[in-house]
């Protein structure tokens, strides 16, 4: 868990040498400025910190420099980024890389070098040698996307760290208006922490209050308006869309996208797959899939399949008629309600 790993470097306990890898790149960000941070001073940085992008660089020059002793300091950091001899797809590299050069060090890393791997892939090639010797003696990081569990765990570490405490409600609100985007989230929560600074709580109200809403976000509540039959105000949030330069083929695009996931957790779930099986079959976020499992309750099949049939009617006559796009998506709204 990064958490455990973040923990460690907390606490001045430092590998030589670790490995990052996964999608969530936030959490390999913070892996990184973490590291650097406890490893070397601002004069320092200057002097005993490089990076080097592979698909630009011989990785022996990186490592050469690794093994090279620091300047005016007792450690170096050295950052590797784009690794992507560690996966199975075909190398594009403009330059040709000595592996055996890596694997010789990841044996005996050099004591005053701090080394890190980066990789922004999903998988690793394990049946790799290099990547069999990384995983066996680096510190390894899978920044993956968290569960709705770890999500709201982050939340509170988050919020905990910045001295204040969130209420359950308001972590919920939080992630139901800003979504699932840890890049997103931790600026919601750094306005929040400044926000209650004296009262050291956050609550739903608060978060109601000042989290700004996504797009996605705003399309999601429209569609819980239509699901409410409540034509008003589902088009007050669309014109205010409007208001605020939206691209109506824009709008229906995301309105389409929800319906579909929609759709397709109500059929998953008729046939037994639970909320994390669903989340993996359709590649999204589980507390998506939980937003959606709750609106998929409000539809038939019947409904649903008339929806979508609406939906790619519109975007049709979006594409390709000369009708008003703005008023079609409203004309759109009045059959939804149906």
């Amino acid at each position: 868990m990064v958490t455990d790993v973040w923990r460690k470097i907390k606490q001045n306990h430092i590998a030589p040498i670790y490995l990052l890898y996964g999608t969530e790149s936030f959490l390999i960000n913070e892996t990184k400025q973490l590291l650097l941070n406890h490893i070397l001073n601002e004069e320092e940085m200057d002097f005993n910190f490089a990076a080097y992008d592979l698909e630009e660089t011989p990785l022996e020059i990186a490592v050469e420099d690794a093994e090279t002793f620091p300047f005016l300091g007792e450690r170096k950091v050295i950052f590797l980024h784009n690794p992507i001899f560690l996966t199975a797809e075909k190398s594009k590299e403009k330059v040709e890389h000595n592996i055996a050069k890596l694997e010789a060090y990841i044996q005996e890393p050099a004591p005053y070098t701090v080394l890190v791997i980066s990789a922004p892939y999903e998988k690793l090639d394990e049946r790799k040698k290099i990547t069999k010797e990384l995983k066996r003696t680096a510190e390894v990081v899978e920044a993956k996307k968290l569960n709705e569990h770890e999500l709201k765990n982050w939340v509170r570490d988050r919020a905990k760290i910045a001295g204040i405490e969130i209420e359950t409600d308001a972590v919920e609100q939080l992630l139901a208006l800003s979504g699932t985007n840890l890049f997103m989230l931790s600026s919601e929560l750094e306005k929040l922490a400044l926000y209650a600074a004296n009262e050291k709580r956050i609550d739903a109200a608060l978060v109601e209050k000042l989290v700004a809403r996504s797009l996605e976000q705003n399309i999601f509540t429209l569609i819980e308006k239509v699901v409410q039959r409540k034509l008003e105000e589902a088009l007050r949030i669309y014109f205010d869309l409007l208001k605020q330069n939206e691209e109506p083929i824009k709008i229906l695009a995301l309105l389409s996208n929800q319906f579909r996931l929609i759709y397709q957790v109500k059929e998953l779930s008729r046939r037994g797959y639970g909320q994390q099986q669903i989340a993996g079959f359709l590649k999204t976020h589980p507390f998506r899939v939980k937003l959606a499992l709750g609106q998929a309750a409000q539809f038939t099949d019947e409904e649903l399949a008339n929806l979508m049939s609406l939906l790619a009617e519109a975007d049709y006559q979006m594409k390709t008629g000369g009708m008003n796009k703005s008023l079609l998506i409203e004309m759109l709204l009045f059959k939804l309600k149906k």
